[in-house]
């Protein structure tokens, strides 16, 4: 079978691989047919994720169908379509064992650390498949995006009377905003290309967004003439960028929190007498957990979480080598790409 591996930055490349064996106990095979392509994807063509090993077959944002299930696998079954929670987690270290397989100290995300799901065809535990008769291939793929959105927005637990401030309105900064909306929160969203605040105003409902100037405080006195004088109650940052992440902490306000929910390698930092005197808390957040990919299930088969907006772009991966440098030019105007696996 056919596969798209991406050898090194920059460098795509169509593999042959062998269809995979049958499954083992608690293992499963699922044909691929969607997989979203994200910030991660982006930045590992780019050679600029720390945690992406090459050469590797990128997709973890994946709608898949059952193929075939191994010995004692109860929760699914052939021909079901499952959302694929990506994180496989070792379930033996300490991390695990509290709980927080996100975060495990032996984990690895399928399409960065192992092989994802630009193929046909492969073998997953299980226990990461996340089942529903009623959602699309292509609503499947989006569920792991939004549960990187709600993890961070539950990391930092907002209340209905707080104002959630989101730094960047690429595709993770949007899946924040749906549940920063859904928390009740007023949320404020800055980003420095206009046609993604667009985007936010006519196809998310906010009304509030920041054109950054890229002067610190110009964007803070914007943003405090929007909410009356006041910083926000809880910062995402979901840029990925190491210039943002370090400005940030800026419009935190008192007894706020804040959120990194991008990734950079460079280093940050901040001044310490300005957290410390606005006794902020300071969250990082990776991932998600198993109950938050079945709660976004759930809110979209019940229409509380619309998924019209996303998905602005779409290729057969037959022409993905292709096509994919250009998703990276802002002109293009891409909010979420689709891949069509089969």
């Amino acid at each position: 079978m056919k596969a798209i591996q991406l050898e090194q930055p920059k460098a795509f490349r169509e593999i042959d691989l062998p269809e995979p064996p049958a499954p083992g106990p608690g293992d499963a095979v699922v044909r691929v047919s969607r997989v979203g392509v994200c910030g991660t994807d982006y930045s590992g063509y780019l050679g600029k994720m720390p945690f992406f090993s090459y050469p590797r077959i990128p997709g973890h944002e994946l709608g898949v169908e059952v193929v075939a299930v191994g010995e004692g696998v109860t929760n699914v079954k052939a021909g079901d379509r499952a959302a694929v929670e990506p994180y496989i987690n070792c379930q033996k270290c300490y991390s695990c064992a509290r709980g927080h397989s996100n975060c495990c100290e032996n984990h690895q995300t399928l399409g960065v650390h192992v092989d994802g799901g630009l193929r046909p065809l492969f073998t997953v535990p299980a226990r990461k498949l996340h089942t529903s008769t009623k959602l699309t291939f292509e609503q499947l793929a989006l569920v792991e995006t939004l549960g990187i959105g709600l993890h961070a927005i539950n990391r930092a637990n907002p209340r209905a009377d707080e104002t959630v401030f989101v730094i960047g309105a690429g595709p993770i900064g949007l899946s924040v905003i749906e549940f920063a909306k859904l928390a009740g929160a007023r949320v404020v969203v800055m980003d420095l290309n206009e046609q993604r605040l667009a985007f936010v105003r006519e196809k998310m409902g906010v009304t509030d967004t920041i054109l950054s100037s890229g002067n610190l405080e110009a964007d803070i006195k914007t943003f405090t003439d929007l909410t009356g004088g006041k910083l926000g109650n809880v910062v995402v940052d979901a840029t990925g960028s190491a210039r943002s992440m370090n400005a940030a902490y800026n419009f935190v306000g008192f007894a706020g929190r804040l959120v990194w929910v991008g990734i950079t390698q460079d280093q940050l930092g901040f001044t310490q007498p300005l957290m410390h005197r606005r006794e902020m808390t300071f969250l990082a957040s990776r991932n998600a957990l198993p109950h938050e990919f079945i709660r976004i299930i759930r809110l979209i088969e019940g229409g509380m979480l619309s998924t019209d907006p996303w998905v602005t772009h779409r290729a057969p991966i037959a022409g993905l080598i292709d096509v994919f440098p250009t998703w990276l030019k802002p002109e293009t105007g891409v909010v979420k790409a689709m891949v069509e696996v089969s």
